[in-house]
């Protein structure tokens, strides 16, 4: 099975929607001040990401990203709604998706992660695709479904899906769609990145 990298487009729609529900952030916390150069790190250090799996240039690379991320909790806790605005969080959610040679940092990031989701800061269905990639990692069923590879077949979920008939209940309540329009998303990616026959 050929595991899917997902595409530039794929990513970046999935940063604007937030991975999960429609609704508006909430108010700034008074104690909580909006870092615009933090912002603008975080989201740079996306696009970067994003070249490197387009096949554009990547200087610095995922682990280099990683310890910055790693850089950036220490220094603030997970960098959430408020102080780097939802397409910062995004943006930090993406690399901590991607620091896959760093599992106990994927971990730890996705503690903080559902600790801001909690608090209306950061978004469920970022802590759905964080929660699936760890579980993948470890070898466990995961609860959404969110990690495919491409198959024979089309999309297939990289290890089995927990409870898979209560799936979507659980996607519904991260905001995100159920299983069978995403495996429809899938289906096309896998299509464009079949080998020539």
């Amino acid at each position: 099975m050929i595991l899917i990298r997902v595409t530039a487009a794929v990513l970046l729609g999935l940063t604007v929607a937030g991975c999960g529900t429609d609704a508006p952030a909430p108010a700034p916390s008074p104690a909580v001040t909006f870092d615009q150069a933090l912002h603008d790190e975080l989201v740079a250090m996306l696009q970067r990401d994003q070249a490197a799996r387009t096949g554009g240039a990547d200087p610095e690379g995922d682990t280099a990203r990683t310890e910055r991320l790693r850089q950036i909790l220490a220094q603030h806790g997970w960098p959430g709604f408020a102080l780097v605005g939802r397409d910062g969080g995004d943006a930090a959610w993406a690399i901590a998706q991607h620091a896959d040679t760093d599992l106990p940092f994927q971990k730890h990031a996705l503690d903080l992660l559902t600790a801001a989701a909690k608090g209306g800061q950061a978004s469920w269905g970022n802590v759905a695709y964080l929660t699936d990639r760890v579980a993948v990692a470890e070898g466990r069923p995961q609860t959404y479904g969110t990690q495919v590879g491409c198959g024979p077949d089309g999309p297939k979920p990289n290890t089995p899906i927990a409870d898979e008939g209560t799936v979507d209940q659980r996607r519904a309540k991260a905001g995100l769609a159920p299983l069978a329009d995403y495996y429809a998303e899938m289906t096309a990616i896998c299509q464009e990145e079949e080998p020539p026959s």
